[in-house]
């Protein structure tokens, strides 16, 4: 009995040393170069990020303006690459004269001085808004930026076409399959060049037609991410990982980071392995959102030498802090 006792306790040993060896940080190649820094937005206007729901007209709760750039234009984008960012983060709608409008609210009522349903305007009206007529940070006294987001509307064509050789972030602000494939055959329509340097995240039903029609973009959903996560951190012990972490990206909170298996450099050479590119977020603390890496606090929270990228709503900052 003692002698089958102790030939258990050593298996019971040999293989927790193989599950340390194989997913160690210690042991894995560290991964060279800088991080890539994805900027949200462009340099917007931040606001009270408190208790925010899906159609909270975050314009009416912006906080005192730093600077008077405004989300989603091509002068916010200019900024936000002129900062550091590697990556720009911007938000369409598909319009009912057949282009892709780049802007983030599902209506028109909270930013501008437009109503109804963003997806239901053609771009050509949109195209006469004042997109920084709703902005307040003091209950509605004043408006600084009314009267001066006049035409900032641009279409994805006209981004795409004013930053030929920058990397984007595409929001599919719905889960309306018709517009995955609306922008699909967008996508389809550059080069296999540009198209590495697109990724696309949204509805799950806009991103599964997506990545059937376009099966060399990078993508993201609420279903790949949570597949990947929680596949991962159940079985990725093995080295082996859930079909949701593959040609795909990644957003892992600061604060979950340290419990992946093989965190950092071996969970993201597997990840780059994979296809797959991750991005650090800020803490999640439950609910719908989280934040960005957005002060120096956070961004002291990053392993050493740490080389994949960063998600923040302050490249300003950021950018600044990394050169």
């Amino acid at each position: 009995m003692g002698r089958m006792l102790f030939y258990c306790a050593g298996a019971i040993a040999l293989a927790a040393a193989g599950i340390y060896l194989n997913n160690s940080s210690l042991l894995a190649a560290h991964r060279p170069g800088s991080p890539v820094l994805l900027a949200h937005r462009g340099i917007a206007q931040r606001f009270d990020e408190t208790d925010l729901m899906n159609d909270t007209c975050t314009a009416s709760r912006m906080l005192p303006p730093k600077h008077d750039y405004l989300e989603n234009t091509i002068r916010s984008m200019q900024a936000g690459f002129a900062a550091g960012a590697d990556i720009v983060e911007i938000d369409v709608h598909p319009t009912t004269d057949g282009q892709f409008a780049v802007f983030h609210d599902w209506t028109l009522d909270c930013r501008t001085d437009g109503h109804g349903v963003t997806r239901e305007h053609a771009m050509a009206d949109m195209k006469k808004l004042d997109i920084g007529y709703g902005y307040t940070a003091d209950g509605g006294k004043s408006f600084p930026f009314r009267g001066r987001g006049i035409g900032m509307m641009p279409t994805l064509a006209q981004v795409l076409s004013t930053f030929p050789d920058r990397r984007f972030l595409i929001n599919v602000k719905s889960r309306d399959p018709s517009e995955g494939e609306k922008l699909a055959a967008v996508l389809n329509g550059l080069s296999a060049a540009r198209r590495a340097e697109i990724i696309v995240y949204g509805g799950d039903e806009a991103i599964d037609v997506i990545r059937r029609r376009v099966p060399d973009i990078k993508t993201a959903s609420r279903q790949s991410l949570k597949g990947c996560l929680t596949g991962y951190i159940g079985y990725g012990w093995t080295g082996l990982l859930p079909d949701a972490c593959k040609q795909r990206m990644m957003l892992v909170p600061i604060n979950i980071a340290p419990w992946l298996w093989g965190w950092p450099d071996r969970f993201l050479n597997r990840m780059q392995d994979a296809g797959t590119e991750v991005f650090v977020l800020g803490p999640y603390r439950g609910g719908e959102f989280s934040t960005g890496i957005d002060d120096p606090a956070q961004l002291a929270r990053l392993p050493q030498n740490y080389a994949a990228g960063i998600w923040t709503n302050e490249i300003e900052t950021i950018g600044r802090l990394l050169e």
